[in-house]
């Protein structure tokens, strides 16, 4: 058994932030990664970071509250109204923070930091690096680690790399630990705490055309699931209007945000043809312009009826190679074009998951003891949809701010006897379940159930929704999590045994995604990126609440909670 203060789970932004807080604070942290923290999912984050800085000639009026009003609009409305102010007031200090510990920001010709338009801001507000900015942001505060691993007046800071956490350690009220899996050996072991943090990142990789990297999983979800805490706002899955054709690689919206072009194959920007985006056009917020993206394809105007040109075209090369060089290279690589000469071929694909573990503004969740982050998490500031630019600082805002939590948690808490009997027995089951899944036999092929899975997420839970998709999809997906009780794994080794890993991780995808079918199917309204054809419009007297998903023996038990007000009254959302 290992034993910290703090368990952080997930190296990523959030979770980095929040053990950097926390050593601030003389706390003994472990932070467990799936892989090396420098290839965590934020690195791929492209586009910027907002925050009203007001350092744009057109963003000289940008406020605090304008960015919370940006964000709650541009979440539907279903988004917590104080924890988005908080939030967009500590934008700025945290983007100054970050700037003043080495972020490599690009910079105006006053050596400010650039901004630039990102969709459904009403300023040019949000923050860069060329078009790697999660990149370098990852490696600033992975600096940040290493210097206060190497303090020598700091607590300890220790970093398991490769380990997968299976499993929560729950003592009655209490989370009493973590079990997780040395992924290089497959070694199980118990990880006593005082606190567990979730920061683990998304879920895309339950469906097949996604931008998510292979380990987003959604299994940093369904650990705390099955230990009984709610997820939240499951059904609102966002859909990045541009993904690279075939690959659905990112392409960021830096490049509409730079001025690029949305075509159908007409040659025509045909935005400028609904309502909702006519004025904003390729700066409207994603859920408007995936959607018109896929009316467009219903109404066979899309390229070989499958895609659409983004064109840079006019920019110039100077101006693409300096703002957009990570795009170009990308386009070059994987397309075969370079956007300086010809249009890149783009088509929406999953991007975002703004549902995640029930947690208060603080990071807190219903288990005392287990906070959770960044994606992983649903404080909830995204609420029906994500503004570009606010996920990399919703992870530094509340990545600091649970970090701080965690600290004031564990020094006024005192660990049951009880807990590491707790522990021991939870690694112990861990074992068998690994063992059970090395020595079976099984039937059932992982890959098969995984391959069905996404195909089912992105046919029937897409970017449009129907009571019989959703039905069909809900069958399929306890069909599969049926079949998944007789999965095999042909390989038995123990040594780098990916398989292995992949079918567990297996398990928790399946019991997202049927959370997320679930609250899709219940929710009998459209908003933000959740879009029912049989009910078209968005229903506030009965529908402007959050969702909360208890697992339960028969599938997700479904609850609700009102949304939190008090700053904006909704209102209608045209752009």
């Amino acid at each position: 058994m290992r034993s910290h203060d703090v368990l952080i789970v997930g190296g990523g932004l959030a979770g980095l932030r929040a053990a950097v807080e926390l050593n601030k604070a003389n706390v003994k942290v472990g932070l467990i990664s799936k892989v090396h923290p420098l290839r965590s999912h934020s690195v791929a984050a492209q586009g910027g970071i907002n925050a009203s800085l007001g350092n744009h000639p057109r963003g000289d009026y940008d406020t605090a509250m304008r960015h919370a009003f940006d964000t709650v609009k541009g979440s539907d409305f279903l988004a917590d109204q104080p924890a988005v102010v908080r939030m967009a007031k500590d934008a700025p200090l945290r983007v100054f923070e970050i700037e003043h510990w080495g972020c490599p920001f690009s910079r105006t010709d006053e050596g400010k930091i650039a901004q630039r338009p990102f969709g459904g801001a009403g300023f040019p507000r949000t923050c860069y690096a060329s078009d790697k900015t999660g990149l370098a942001m990852m490696h600033t505060l992975f600096e940040q680690m290493i210097r206060y691993q190497q303090a020598a007046e700091r607590q300890e800071l220790v970093v398991y790399s490769e380990w997968l956490v299976i499993g929560l350690a729950v003592d009655g009220d209490l989370c009493a630990g973590a079990v997780a899996m040395n992924i290089k050996t497959g070694e199980v072991d118990g990880f006593r705490a005082e606190a567990v943090l979730f920061a683990t990142g998304g879920a895309g990789r339950i469906y097949g055309n996604s931008t998510n990297a292979i380990i987003n999983s959604g299994m940093g979800m369904a650990v705390p699931y099955r230990a009984g805490v709610p997820l939240k706002d499951m059904e609102f899955v966002q859909f990045h209007p541009t993904t690279l054709c075939g690959s659905n690689i990112l392409i960021s919206e830096a490049a509409r945000g730079e001025g690029g072009y949305l075509l159908n194959k007409d040659g025509h920007r045909f935005l400028a043809d609904y309502p909702d985006s006519k004025k904003a056009m390729e700066v409207a917020p994603r859920d408007i312009v995936a959607r018109n993206m896929a009316r467009e394809i219903l109404a066979g105007r899309a390229v070989e009826g499958t895609h659409f040109w983004l064109d840079l075209r006019h920019l110039g090369e100077e101006k693409i190679q300096k703002q957009l060089p990570g795009i170009r290279d990308l386009a070059i690589r994987f397309a075969g074009i370079d956007p300086a000469d010809r249009p890149v071929p783009v088509q929406p694909g999953q991007h975002y998951t703004m549902g995640g573990i029930d947690v208060d503004r603080s990071g807190a969740s219903p288990l005392k003891g287990l906070f959770a982050a960044g994606e992983a998490a649903c404080v909830s500031v995204h609420g029906a949809n994500r503004l570009g630019g606010n996920s990399l600082l919703d992870t530094i805002v509340f990545g600091a701010i649970t970090g701080e939590a965690m600290a004031e948690f564990i020094a006024g808490h005192v660990r049951p006897a009880s807990a590491d009997k707790a522990l021991a027995e939870a690694a112990a089951r861990g074992r068998e379940a690994v063992e059970r899944l090395l020595g079976g036999g099984g039937a059932e092929d992982p890959v098969s159930i995984k391959d069905e899975m996404k195909k089912t997420m992105m046919e029937k839970v897409g970017i449009f929704r129907d009571r019989a998709d959703l039905s069909a999809a809900l069958a399929k997906i306890r069909e599969l999590k049926d079949r998944y009780r007789r999965v095999g794994v042909s390989f038995k080794g123990k040594i780098l045994n990916q398989e292995l890993r992949s079918t567990i991780e297996l398990g928790g995808s399946l019991d997202v995604a049927e959370a997320v079918v679930a609250g899709a199917l219940a929710r009998e309204e459209s908003r933000g990126s959740h879009s029912r054809t049989d009910f078209p419009k968005r229903d506030d007297a009965g529908w402007l609440k959050h969702t909360l998903a208890a697992l339960a023996p028969e599938g997700p038990r479904l609850s609700y909670r009102d949304v939190e007000l008090g700053y904006f009254e909704p209102a209608e959302r045209v752009y």
